[in-house]
Formats: structure tokens, sequence, C-alpha cells
């Protein structure tokens, strides 16, 4: 049958009329994420640490009720309170460092001690280091101008870092705020959820693969963060209770390193290099460096115990999704990289044993 001029209008027509309303469309979901972009890592992060969160409201509600924007209130100044304590000890530590420094040098001159003679039997750099030190020690003047283009760079890259580390702080805060109101309306967020991935999935997949996005961010949570968290905690005990000038930055330091999966030796090896050219061999120093590198290596034991925890898919997967979000997306990818790959490899294996029916036969 010859198509006739008019069924091909038709057929035309139609076929415009569905590439501009996809052309709308799309133009309408652009411009939505262009007013929405400037609040994306906000709101994500606010939903990461509502459904972190989540699980300490419900277990709340036995002994407050079912006052559910009660709760959420008080998690979120709690948490807020929590998070004060570090930043105080922090800024405390600092300021007395700072002080400290200025008196020296206002009383007895800033002076740096020689190295001791071990210093130059170190493997490899120790004699550069011992040759550095010791024309510090004798003039510091001269060492300041030779490098004073390095010593400029690395200030100002500092100062950077720590005013990027003030707005993070500030933006978290504001997301636990938010994450206070998600929270306030987590069973219809729950049910709303379900709705997304029922729609994109099918309502047979749908549930599941909402339990699992959430339970892989909580494990994240749990696994990087938390472990990063206790980390901290263990390495700064030992360095205040050795009296380790700048001891609360060096402790966040370590927490900044175990939630981008780098190793926290690379802080607790210098400290422990540091106090033994300082203080020499002996016993408290012995017992100060295996204590400060064994808690810089517990992550190793606690991260396939807690990391996967939860989660209906194998460890390997979460942490290659989260070291790779850490790569290509930062601190927030840390967290969508498992969720992404995770629902990947769910929906993977899912398309794999979904066989025809004639092709639902038992493999050799």
């Amino acid at each position: 049958m010859v198509p006739t001029p008019l069924t091909v209008k038709t057929l035309s027509g139609g076929l415009l009329d569905v590439l501009i309303r996809a052309g709308l469309i799309v133009v309408m979901v652009l411009f939505c994420f262009e007013i929405f972009r400037p609040f994306r890592d906000l709101m994500l992060w606010s939903l990461i640490l509502a459904i972190t969160l989540y699980p300490l409201q419900t277990r709340l509600r036995g002994s407050l009720g079912q006052k559910d924007g009660l709760i959420a209130t008080l998690i979120v100044l709690a948490a807020i309170l929590i998070l004060m304590v570090p930043v105080y000890l922090l800024g405390s530590s600092v300021v007395d460092s700072i002080q400290h420094t200025i008196y020296m040098v206002k009383t007895q001159g800033f002076q740096i001690p020689p190295p001791t003679e071990s210093v130059a039997t170190w493997p490899l750099v120790g004699k550069p280091i011992s040759i550095l030190w010791l024309q510090a020690a004798n003039d510091l003047p001269s060492l300041t101008v030779k490098y004073i283009p390095q010593i400029k760079g690395v200030s100002l890259g500092l100062l950077s870092k720590l005013a990027g580390i003030g707005m993070g702080f500030l933006i978290f805060i504001f997301a636990l705020i938010i994450a206070g109101i998600f929270m306030a309306y987590g069973e219809a967020g729950r049910r709303s959820a379900i709705q997304i991935a029922s729609r994109f999935s099918g309502p047979d997949r749908g549930p599941s693969i909402a339990a699992l996005c959430t339970a892989t961010i909580r494990a994240v949570a749990l696994g990087v963060v938390g472990i990063a968290f206790i980390q901290m905690l263990l390495v700064g005990l030992g360095f205040v209770f050795k009296g380790v000038p700048a001891a609360g930055l060096l402790a966040m330091g370590v927490l900044l390193l175990g939630i981008m999966q780098l190793p926290a030796t690379l802080i607790t090896i210098p400290v422990i290099v540091y106090v033994f050219a300082t203080e020499g061999p002996s016993t408290a120093t012995i017992v100060f460096a295996i204590y400060v590198f064994v808690a810089g290596l517990v992550d190793n034991v606690l991260k396939p115990l807690m990391l996967g925890r939860g989660v209906a898919v194998p460890m390997p997967v979460i942490l290659i999704g989260a070291l790779g979000g850490m790569v290509t997306s930062g601190i927030l990818g840390l967290f969508i990289g498992p969720v992404a790959l995770a629902v990947g490899y769910q929906l993977f294996w899912q398309w794999v044993e979904d066989r025809p029916q004639d092709e639902n036969q038992p493999l050799p």
C-alpha cells in the first residue's frame, strides 16, 4: 500500500509535535537544573545526613512519642553541639600554639635547636635533612630569604585550605539543619523514594532498590566517616598525652585523611620521627611510637568489618565505589559513588538472572 500525501503529512505533523514536546521538556529540565545547581551539594549533603541519622529518630520515638519534629530538632541540636566540641578544641589548640610561639619569640627569640647526630644516619634522606636543619639552626634569616617564594606559596595555599575548611563546616551545619526538616517528614520521604524507584525500575524492584540505596549510604557513613572519627580520637589522644605541638590540628588532619581514604601514617610517621629527633629513644617515646603507629592502622581492621555491613552487595564493590567517587567528585562522591555502583551491580545481576522462559535452563 502506497502512503497518500495526507498520510505522510499526518505522520510528519505527529513527529513534529513529538519533537517539539521533547524539546520543551529538555529546555524545562535544563532550566530547572540551572536554578537548582547552586544548592545541589547542600541538598545532597542534607539527604545523606537525613538517611544516616533517621534510624536514631525511629529509636527515639518510643521514649519521646510520635513527635517527629521535636525528635529531629533534638537530634540536630545534639549533633551541632557534638561538632562544636572538636572545633573548639582545635581552635583553642591553634590559638595556644600561636600565643606560645609569640611569647617565645618576644622573650627568647626564635631559635631552632640543632639536629642530633642520629638524624644524619637516617637512610636516604638523613644527610640532606641534617644539613638543612643545621643551616636553619645557625642562619635562619638567610635560609628564609632563599626559600621565600616556596614559603609564600605554601602559606597562601594553607590559608586557602583553611578558608575552604571553614566554609565547608558552615555548609555542613546548614545541611544538618535541612536534614532535620527531612527527618521530620521521614515516612513521607520514604514512600516518595519507593515510588520514584518503582517508577524507574518497576514495582517489583523499586522497594529493593530504594532499600539498597539507603543501606549503602548508611554503610559508607559508618564505615568511612565513623572509622575516620574513631581513628582521629585514638591518634589525637596519643598526641595530646605526649604533648605534641598542634595536636588538635594534626588530629583533624588524621580525620581528613581517613575520609579521603588516605593512610594516617602520612601524619603519624613524621610525628614519630619528630618525637625521636627531639627527645631521643626512651621507654616513653617507644611506647608512644608503637601506640600511634598501631592507631594509625586501625582502619585496616575496622573497614572490612563495617564498610559493607547491612548491604546486599560485596564489600569490594562498596570500597571501589567509595574510592572512585572520591577521585571523581570529592567528599560528596564518597557517598554517591558506592550508591551508583551498588545499584548498577544489583541491576546487572538481576538482568543476568531474568532470562526468557525458553532460555531458563540449568547452565552446564
